[in-house]
């Protein structure tokens, strides 16, 4: 993390507070308590906030707040983080089906990382996952935390279209593919739950600092969910993350 926020001008639209150059836990916190003060502030002119790994970009008008007042009050607010208390953090389990045609890579991470199919799962399924931000698509969600011994490097040639809800890993990194795309990301499963439905009260499933805990099912498992998963009824189970937990509850 800088010692101090950097502020940089992104065109006359909006502002990127840049908070220091590296995946830390420490760097989320500290970003998630400034979308919370700025949310709490209710500054006039601000249009939107995209949160990423290591910084933010404020939208705003310039016709209802300059560029210089704007950062004005956010260095204000930034002063004031101490006293910014963040929603305890939950953690959503995601069921997913590993391998056969819903994880056609999962041979190859097994084979780069000189592993078994069943151990990469393992441990694919042993770590609870920070979500860092969502991006790429709606609801894709940047997790942290995946146990370097899976790492796996992108595909040399990126697959024109993904399914939605294929669990993926590119590098040290592992994500979920919320819609059908374009993509690199290794696959080594699925899920059925949707990550990202324009019909549902809540669209988006997952949110920013919350965590992620993936848990294989079998074929029988995921058709006794069909039922719920047609109608919408289907919720994901959730619990309270406990730091140095042991990823059950």
């Amino acid at each position: 993390m800088y010692e101090t926020t950097r502020y940089l001008a992104a065109g006359d639209h909006a502002l990127v507070m840049e908070f220091g150059n590296e995946i830390a836990d420490a760097i989320n916190q500290k970003i998630r308590a400034m979308s919370l003060a700025i949310e709490q502030e209710n500054i006039q002119g601000i249009s939107e906030l995209v949160p990423t790994y290591r910084s933010m970009m404020i939208h705003y008008d310039p016709l209802m707040i300059s560029g210089e007042n704007l950062t004005r009050q956010l260095r204000r607010l930034e002063q004031q983080l101490a006293d910014i208390q963040l929603p305890p953090p939950r953690v959503t389990v995601i069921p997913t089906l590993y391998g056969g045609e819903y994880g056609p890579d999962l041979a190859t991470v097994a084979g780069h990382n000189q592993l078994t199919e069943t151990a990469v799962i393992e441990k694919h399924t042993s770590r609870e996952y920070l979500i860092y931000m969502l991006g790429f698509t709606p609801g894709f969600p940047y997790l942290g935390g995946m146990d370097p011994a899976i790492a796996t490097p992108r595909l040399a040639t990126p697959r024109t279209k993904i399914k939605g809800g294929s669990v993926g890993i590119a590098g040290s990194q592992t994500g979920i593919y919320s819609i059908d795309s374009p993509g690199g990301w290794q696959l080594i499963g699925w899920t059925p739950v949707p990550l990202y439905d324009p019909e549902a009260a809540t669209p988006i499933l997952l949110k920013a600092g919350n965590y992620v805990k993936f848990e294989a099912i079998t074929q029988a498992d995921y058709e006794a969910m069909k039922p719920q998963l047609q109608n919408r009824t289907y919720t994901c189970r959730e619990y309270p993350f406990t730091p140095g937990g042991d990823g059950h509850a």
